[in-house]
């Protein structure tokens, strides 16, 4: 592995001024991807700042905004937490995916969306539950939508100076649930092929659509929302011919390669019943029947 300087900061004032170094500065949630993208040398570093330390960065806590996840807190932590168990299921299920249970007790939820990869387990369900990015650094601190954080694979909107304090995810109202799904050629410990996360928002009495959103992995250039499918959903009647017609709208959303893992037919394929199947897990955890 190259040699870089590494610091520990214990403040956000103290990681703002060592992030701000000159030359190429990396910030450490986890370091899961980072670690190996350094030794691998598919990424280069001056500077390593270790942001586990910095209070704000290890949140974990519901209040009148929703749920704050500091970007340090790791995906164990989030996985189990009562709150995320409770109105945030999508979250729960996707945490629990990250690697081995090993690599979860270290990697940060933070740290999986900034390394911006297509393929990242937790983003998906961030973007349907609408998680709001609050990012710290020279001029103080900005709030970003997470639909509008990705720029590219790998590439985010943050600016030189700049990481990802926090998450904030707004509080779901009752009879909603979100899940998240994805396929992979292996039992464990692989990236997914394709990922789907959906959230639905249903008034029990009439079975209507109040609320979807649908948000896809591994089949774009960055995660993305399928728009479409969530506008064939919302005020709609809940029906299994809906939630067909729904994935086949998913499919909108989708530009994915041909790899060795699969083509782009078999990965819109994926959409279609990746969509359905969490679709029908968030009717049944709202606990409504189609």
């Amino acid at each position: 592995m190259p040699s870089f300087d590494y610091a520990a900061p214990t403040t956000l004032s103290e990681a703002v001024t060592l992030m701000s170094t000159a030359g190429t500065v990396r910030a450490l949630a986890g370091g899961t991807d980072l670690i190996d993208q350094l030794k691998a040398n598919r990424r280069n570093a001056d500077l390593v700042v270790d942001l586990k330390h910095i209070p704000e960065l290890q949140r974990l806590e519901a209040d009148s905004e929703g749920l704050h996840i500091g970007a340090a807190r790791c995906c164990s932590d989030v996985h189990h937490d009562p709150t995320v168990n409770s109105l945030y299921r999508g979250l729960a299920d996707s945490t629990g995916l990250v690697g081995s249970v090993q690599i979860q007790n270290r990697a940060a939820v933070g740290g999986n969306v900034c390394n911006a990869a297509p393929s990242a387990d937790t983003t998906p369900n961030l973007l349907t539950h609408e998680a709001v990015a609050v990012i710290a650094g020279p001029s103080g601190t900005r709030s970003v939508e997470l639909t509008d954080f990705f720029v590219g694979p790998g590439q985010t909107v943050l600016q030189q100076g700049e990481f990802l304090q926090e998450l904030i995810l707004p509080t779901p109202p009752e009879n909603s649930a979100s899940a998240y799904l994805r396929f992979i050629p292996r039992n464990e410990m692989d990236i997914a092929v394709a990922g789907v996360s959906s959230f639905l928002h249903v008034d029990p009495a009439t079975k209507t659509v109040l609320k979807a959103r649908v948000a896809l992995a591994s089949v774009a250039p960055t995660p993305v929302r399928a728009r479409a499918a969530e506008s064939v959903l919302e005020g709609k009647t809940i029906s299994a011919d809906l939630i067909s017609e729904a994935g086949n709208a998913a499919v909108a959303a989708a530009t994915p390669i041909t790899d060795v893992r699969g083509s782009a037919e078999y990965r819109n394929e994926l959409v279609r019943v990746l969509t359905r199947r969490t679709l029908g897990i968030c009717l049944e955890r709202i606990g409504v029947s189609v």
